[in-house]
């Protein structure tokens, strides 16, 4: 039996997929809703190395470019705006996260006298960054890229658990009952910004006869007049409608201006009426960068397109916005309105039909060959040794302009969501096989030489750096306990841990904190495990 399986994983291939399946199997195990996911593929390679047994050659740097490359398409579109909106305290408490985790990386490589891949892979895995460990892993590539990967497995277990157990049991240890926290902060945001249909009588009659489209209510901000009933039926309202005593309007709006548009009409009308709802909802990708960073009260649907945003779908995470939700490139808004109204407002946001499920093959193979290229290509101050910026940081940069702009000429800078993670997750196990067979071989040596501290060094990069986010976020940064924990999510990049926090509270602003940290915490972690290598060599 023994020669039979070593006959199997002595061919590369059938190695590669076999540990990959392994992986998998082992990552979908669950304890408490917690699993180690698609990196229970390292540990399973982890053991494969140690046996002895190889890979096809290339295969994990394949896995490098196709992954980094798509984290960098999927972070492009919101990863610079984060960063040049002034005063965004989420981008702000990511960076602090990542940036006192290197710190005690580095603390804890100086103290206990660590190989450099020890504590660049503790940094890794203790915050969860995959991206880290692979931009690790590719500046150590011709020593000690063995190292990271075992100190990246001996972190990464906790570094998810920890960050769950942080976040569950820190409201119960500050007495702090989330569900009243929730309550009050959407006390806080004016119910009047609730968004509702309502059919007006109308009653005014010095309106009478006065166009519709120049009344008064163009000037409600907020509100439209979106149907008016005639001969039985809600039609869309035209140009030439004129007020009627008597007359029946549909308005969308907030409720504050709705409330002021019908004591300016009428009243309130009690008849039930059918609506279009297929035709008057539509899901629109936002590509147009003129969009990108304006919040909802400064782009005015409503009053300036005669539609409303019900739910904008940002990073896989879909929520409720209010008037003060930034809109960032790639959100897919879920909009309601008349027909007519979607059109021009699709156009104005960029929308693309077949940008929900169209990925161009050519735009991917060309933005994958010119991140080689850069990742190739020497650059340095003069006097100063050339550096690189690898097969991590190549694609990761071509990648992060093209998710920004959309479109560099004939490249198109965005693939579909559902196709992006595909290869992203791909890639990633591709990866993840190749470092940890490549690993295996010095694990035990490495376990034995240092034993315990690795573990409580992974322990301390974890925990401390959510010490020190959460009294910056409440104090400094001014924030409710919901978006601290959010954005802590965010900074660890823990998926995890926010569906813990969502598992308790309806309240959207968890979800709403983590998508606006997360971008910023991913690219982070890659530039700080960068220069975690060069501090502790």
């Amino acid at each position: 039996m023994n020669a039979f399986f070593d006959t199997l994983l002595g061919n590369p291939l059938i190695a590669l997929f076999a540990v990959i399946g392994v992986g998998l199997l082992l990552g979908n195990i669950s304890f408490r809703g917690i699993n180690l996911g698609s990196s229970g593929v390292l540990f399973a390679a982890l053991a494969l190395g140690h046996f002895g047994y190889a890979l096809p050659a290339g295969v994990g740097t394949i896995g490098l470019v196709l992954f980094v490359y798509c984290v960098g398409i999927g972070a492009g579109g919101r990863f610079f705006s984060v960063i040049a909106r002034e005063g965004s305290n989420l981008a702000k408490l990511a960076l602090i996260i990542v940036a006192s985790g290197a710190a005690i990386a580095w603390t804890a490589g100086t103290l206990l006298d660590l190989p450099v891949g020890l504590v660049a892979g503790i940094f890794a895995g203790a915050l969860t960054s995959t991206p880290a460990l692979a931009a690790a892993t590719e500046g150590l590539r011709e020593g000690g890229a063995g190292d990271v990967i075992v100190g990246y497995g001996i972190a990464y277990p906790f570094g998810v658990i920890g960050v769950v157990l942080f976040v569950q049991l820190l409201p119960k240890l500050l007495r702090v009952d989330i569900d009243k926290v929730a309550r009050e902060a959407d006390a806080k945001i004016d119910t009047a910004d609730r968004v509702e249909n309502v059919l007006v009588e109308v009653t005014n009659a010095n309106l009478a006869g006065k166009p519709i489209a120049e009344s008064g209510v163009a000037t409600f901000n907020g509100v439209a007049v979106s149907r008016i009933w005639r001969d039985g039926r809600l039609e869309p309202l035209s140009y030439n409608d004129v007020f009627a005593v008597g007359q029946l309007l549909m308005l969308v709006g907030r409720s504050r201006e709705i409330a002021i548009a019908v004591d300016y009409l009428g009243r309130r009308s009690e008849q039930r009426l059918i609506k279009d709802v297929e035709n008057e909802r539509r899901a629109l990708l936002v590509t147009n960068k003129t969009v990108t960073g304006r919040t909802l009260r400064e782009f005015a649907p409503l009053r300036n397109h005669g539609v409303v945003v019900t739910r904008i779908t940002r990073l896989g995470l879909t929520f409720v916005p209010n008037a003060d939700t930034r809109i960032e490139t790639n959100d897919q808004l879920t909009t309601v309105g008349r027909p007519e109204d979607l059109n021009r407002f699709a156009e104005a946001v960029g929308h693309r039909s077949q940008g929900f499920d169209e990925t161009d093959l050519l735009s991917l193979a060309i933005g994958l060959t010119l991140g080689i290229v850069v990742g190739l290509m020497p650059f340095g101050l003069p006097g100063t040794p050339s550096i690189t910026l690898g097969m991590a940081g190549g694609p990761l940069f071509v990648a992060l302009i093209l998710g920004h702009f959309g479109r560099v000429g004939r490249i198109v800078g965005h693939i579909p969501r559902n196709t992006r993670l595909l290869l992203q997750e791909l890639g990633l196990v591709f990866f993840l096989a190749d470092a940890g067979v490549k690993g295996g071989g010095n694990m035990i040596e490495t376990l034995q030489s240092y034993g315990a501290p690795l573990f409580l060094a992974g322990i301390a990069v974890t925990i401390v750096p959510m010490l020190i986010a959460l009294p910056l976020a409440r104090r400094w940064l001014k924030m409710n306990i919901l978006q601290s924990l959010g954005g802590i999510c965010g900074g660890m990049t823990s998926t995890p841990a926010l569906g813990a926090i969502t598992a308790r509270t309806d309240s959207q602003m968890p979800v709403v904190s983590y998508a606006s940290a997360y971008p910023v915490a991913l690219i982070m972690m890659t530039v700080f495990a960068k220069l975690l290598i060069q501090l502790a060599g």
